[in-house]
């Protein structure tokens, strides 16, 4: 009985050791990389190196190429001309056509294009508030907001004259500017002219009001030119973010005319290797094309991947589907040109302006966002479905709020739609009894919905904005709730 068991024990022994050796050797080819370093060519690292910065420059680069695409749109698809210092416009509340990223249908909008490299401090007048308002912010090349404007910003509705100033200006601001320090040559404003109700009369006078501003050079301050206006309004104004060769062309262009900043030096030589370079034409090779369109395309899987999934605080109500489109570590950034020496939210807002364009230097103060993909039970928006939202009375705004249904591939407005939004503005918008209102997202209006209804693709996903201009504190102490949107199939 004894040697029996013992024959059994070094049988066991055995066969365990086998196990534990074919396991380890099991281990160890998977550990190795199916390619070892040592068998790799220096044309191949330079091909894997190639795709790996190229893939990194994409997160990096986003807000400077969203830039880009916005002031290529002007200039070629609204047909302004090479140039700055212009303002493009919609001369009513943008339709489908305005494919920005995730626009306001809402209001009148005002875009001034800055270019200070040649001709120095540049001036943008605001009006006061008198017979309009005007919300909006001055945005560097990377959007990051120098300082907001009109009532919500520095000159408190009074009006002003705000002077954006080059990178590095060391003279003397004359009395009577409200300087705005750049440090990049480019940057534009995002201004929305307000508007009190969606009728033909208050659309004109929201759009005669935005037409007060001026822009000029400084030089020019004793005998400013006219401002050149560009309507936007009847052509297809695509500033999306193109997943190709374009992305690259668009980060190229503001290599070549904005200085480095110092936060962004070790992007010289990643973009380098790339073939962009400061001072040299980028004209790569077939082989290098087909390397970036490959790494393009992986990272947009990677930022639509974190959009969905990591990037953005927490739900805004616990338990819900709403939340801040933008997350709180890119917020203090944006707010404090990337003062905290701890932090630099690369990822975060690469994820942000893939959905979105400029910031705001003081958020919530003029305006506060909650974004939604999700109904309330945590599934996705399909267009061919129906869904509803119920706003509950007394939303906590004191010039309106908005509902916006927007592409969720392209995060512009959904094409070919006969209008995007519906707002508190929106003429017969109907309410129930207890003044509440309820919007329906569908492809077809439900019966004697007309005015409440937001259309969407039947062949696509699409996602929700919702908009407070003049947020006041129930939103903020969440006294007020937004609940989740509904699928009402």
């Amino acid at each position: 009985m004894r040697k029996s068991f013992v024959r059994i024990s070094v049988l066991f022994a055995t066969i365990s050791l086998v196990a534990l050796t074919a396991c380890q050797n099991n281990a160890t080819e998977m550990a190795k990389p199916a390619t070892t370093p040592q068998a790799l060519s220096s044309a191949d690292l330079t091909q894997r190196t190639l795709a790996r910065r190229a893939v990194e420059s994409v997160i990096w680069g986003m807000p400077a190429v969203n830039f880009d695409r916005m002031y290529q749109a002007m200039v070629h698809d609204a047909q302004a001309g090479e140039g700055s210092n212009k303002v493009v416009f919609w001369s009513r509340p943008s339709t489908w056509k305005n494919q920005t990223l995730t626009p306001n249908p809402d209001t009148i909008y005002l875009m001034p294009f800055f270019n200070t490299k040649d001709v120095g401090p540049v001036v943008l007048e605001i009006p006061p508030a008198d017979t309009g308002s005007i919300t909006g912010s001055v945005d560097d090349v990377w959007q990051t907001a120098i300082e907001d404007v009109g009532p919500a910003g520095v000159d408190k509705g009074k009006g002003g004259k705000y002077l954006i100033l080059p990178p590095g200006y060391k003279d003397h601001v004359p009395s009577g500017y409200i300087p705005m320090p750049a440090e990049t040559y480019q940057s534009y404003a995002l201004l929305r002219s307000n508007l009190k109700s969606s009728s033909d009369a208050d659309i004109a006078n929201a759009v005669a009001y935005g037409k007060r501003i001026k822009v000029y050079p400084l030089s020019q301050a004793t005998h400013p030119s006219d401002t050149q206006f560009i309507d936007a309004i009847d052509v297809v104004f695509d500033a999306t973010i193109p997943y190709d060769q374009r992305f690259f062309e668009s980060l190229n262009r503001i290599v070549q005319i904005e200085p480095w900043l110092t936060r962004d030096k070790a992007m010289i030589d990643q973009l380098k290797s790339i073939g962009i370079e400061k001072g040299k034409p980028f004209n790569p090779d077939a082989k290098t094309q087909a390397t970036l369109k490959a790494a393009v395309g992986e990272a947009h899987v990677w930022l639509a991947d974190k959009y969905e999934n990591s990037y953005f605080p927490p739900p805004y109500y616990e338990g819900g589907h709403w939340y801040v489109p933008v997350s709180s570590d890119v917020i203090e950034a944006l707010q404090t040109f990337y003062a905290n020496p701890e932090k630099y939210p690369v990822d975060g807002r690469g994820v942000a302006y893939t959905v979105g364009f400029f910031s705001a230097k003081h958020f919530g103060a003029g305006q506060f966002y909650l974004m939604t993909f999700k109904d309330k039970d945590g599934h996705n928006f399909e267009g061919g479905s129906t869904y509803r939202l119920n706003i509950p009375a007394n939303a906590p705004v004191t010039l309106y709020w908005s509902a916006t249904a927007y592409d969720r591939d392209t995060h512009a407005l959904i094409r070919n739609t006969q209008w995007s939004s519906r707002a508190s503005t929106t003429s017969g918008l109907q309410k129930n009894s207890d003044g509440s209102v309820d919007l329906y997202f569908a492809p077809k209006a439900p019966a004697g919905k007309d005015s409440n209804w937001i259309p969407t693709n039947p062949n696509g996903r699409f996602e929700v904005l919702f908009r407070f201009y003049g947020p006041q504190k129930p939103l903020f102490d969440k006294t007020w709730k937004l609940p989740d949107i509904e699928n009402s199939n």
